[in-house]
């Protein structure tokens, strides 16, 4: 027998009929939920609930007698605060500060929450380094990208640096020449003097050798400059997607706290 403090509800199918998570937030009594009735708002099954908490994204549940599992509002708001931030930074991410802050480790959950926070400048800050570069490369093509490949002493030439600059990049891995089957020298096809010329005015900008192999990368896999435009458009949707997903996280996780949640777990 439940104590009498403890409503036990079961909650309809129809959102619009009430949300387990709402009701027990604006409650004043302590609701009891089953793991059915904290998954079904969030389109979950109740294994995936019981995985979570098993996981540390929520606090342990208290049981009946009969070993049932006893969820409150405070595992709801557990809970959302968890899918918000998986949204934002990644399940394994997500898992690692909530299971941090339900193991009593405040100091900790908020170091991962600023370090999420650092991530996404980051990404937004790199995001638009690249949309400026192949903006900026796009404007000074009036030059043309060469219809050949071209010598190391060419690119260098059409460039202003020195050949040695280039092995260093190719050194780095910003740069992968090909060679001449004879000689053995190296030979840049078109694609790659692309490259060279991005690496180039990335540095220009004062942008170090490790960050301009990251933007690279990330221009690399956008393809040719017919679909950079939407891939970009694609990857500014999500990264702001992703800060809209933090920000409500970091509210979720704010109530969250302070309903005493760091306690939780000692």
């Amino acid at each position: 027998m439940l104590q009498s403090s403890i409503v036990s509800l079961r909650f309809p199918l129809n959102p619009d009929a009430g949300d387990p998570a709402c009701i027990a937030e604006e409650s004043s009594k302590v609701v009891e939920m089953r793991p059915v009735d904290l998954a079904r708002r969030h389109d979950l099954s109740a294994q995936a609930v019981r995985n979570y908490e098993s996981a540390g994204a929520l606090p342990p549940a208290e049981r009946t007698s009969a070993g049932h599992r006893r969820y409150t509002a405070r595992h709801a708001r557990a809970l959302r605060a968890f899918l918000s931030l998986r949204r934002a930074v990644g399940h394994r991410a997500a898992l690692d500060l909530l299971s941090t802050l339900h193991g009593g480790d405040l100091e900790g959950a908020l170091t991962l929450l600023g370090r999420a926070h650092e991530q996404l400048l980051r990404d937004r800050t790199t995001l638009t380094v690249v949309e400026r570069a192949v903006g900026d490369l796009e404007q000074g093509e009036d030059r043309g990208r060469p219809p050949r490949t071209l010598w190391i002493g060419e690119l260098a030439a059409r460039l202003g640096l020195s050949p040695a600059t280039l092995r260093h990049w190719e050194r780095f891995g910003l740069l992968a020449p090909s060679r001449e089957r004879v000689s053995g020298h190296r030979l840049y096809p078109p694609s790659t003097v692309h490259d060279a010329e991005l690496v180039h005015l990335l540095r220009r900008g004062g942008h170090r050798l490790g960050d301009i192999a990251e933007i690279l990368g990330q221009v690399r896999t956008m393809g040719e400059n017919s679909s950079v435009h939407t891939a970009l458009t694609a990857s500014r949707e999500r990264v702001t997607a992703r800060g809209i997903a933090l920000l409500e996280a970091s509210a979720a996780l704010a109530d969250h706290v302070r309903d005493g949640a760091a306690s939780l777990g000692r």
